[in-house]
């Protein structure tokens, strides 16, 4: 079973991304990396660094000469640590993480998932012994539950039959609290929920926003709905209500 993911640049969809399991290692750089992640860019070592994958988070290593790597929390305010020249194995305790390298002067970057990060409650009702693991470990402070609630909103709130929302009108619900919000950013938040929520991947199709996008939506709200994962109290995250009178959607 995988841990860790790895989005190379320009990653198409789930065919393109890289799994890997604990205690395995991913080697990237410009060239001659076996069964590794190629970056091809001058200012790439040839072999610029490894991923190791440990459980619910992973480690990096740089192996660049004169190069200090940076690993961002994209959710986080500013907040991200460095990786110098030759440090072996640092670890990153993002659940998602985007990696930076300088590279004759340009930033290249691609995203490391870890979505087996797990939570329990701390009350333990003086049982001893190793806590139960949660079927589903959401963390509700994250971007991706706000978009989470924000595509059960209709339903929640006794719309039965209503449509869910389209990416344009998630954006306008999520703007208030989230200003920087974007139709790109929604759709990766989409695609890191079926992952981290482990739905199968539904039929490829060329246009993003059509059936392929739509049957994951359905199938994130019907798993949400069903399991009790987001409730009708969970929509203060999202601000003010939505207004009743669905915005125009240009496709």
């Amino acid at each position: 079973m995988y841990s860790v993911i790895v989005v190379p640049p320009s990653c198409g969809g789930v065919d393109g991304q890289i799994r890997i399991a604990t205690g395995e290692r991913l080697a990237f750089g410009r060239a001659g990396v076996d069964d590794g992640l190629t970056i091809a860019h001058k200012g790439v070592p040839r072999v610029a660094g490894e991923i190791t994958a440990h459980r619910n988070f992973w480690l990096l290593s740089n192996f660049s000469e004169d190069q200090t790597y940076v690993v961002e929390n994209p959710e986080g305010a500013g907040e991200h640590i460095k990786v110098v020249p030759g440090r072996m194995d640092a670890p990153v305790p993002f659940e998602f993480s985007r990696v930076v390298l300088p590279a004759a002067g340009d930033l290249l970057t691609f995203d490391v998932w870890a979505p087996r990060h797990v939570f329990r409650s701390i009350a333990r009702n003086g049982l001893a012994g190793a806590a139960t693991v949660p079927a589903f470990a959401l963390d509700r402070t994250k971007r991706y539950f706000a978009v989470l609630a924000a595509l059960c909103e209709p339903r929640l709130r006794g719309e039965s039959r209503a449509p869910l929302p389209a990416v344009e009108q998630l954006v306008e619900r999520l703007r208030p609290t989230w200003p920087t919000v974007s139709r790109s950013s929604v759709y990766w938040n989409i695609d890191y929920l079926a992952v981290k929520l482990r739905l199968r991947p539904a039929p490829d199709t060329a246009d993003p926003g059509g059936p392929r996008l739509n049957g994951k939506k359905e199938s994130l709200v019907s798993l949400a709905l069903r399991f009790d994962l987001v409730r009708e109290d969970d929509l203060c995250a999202l601000a003010a209500p939505a207004s009743v009178t669905p915005s125009r959607v240009i496709q």
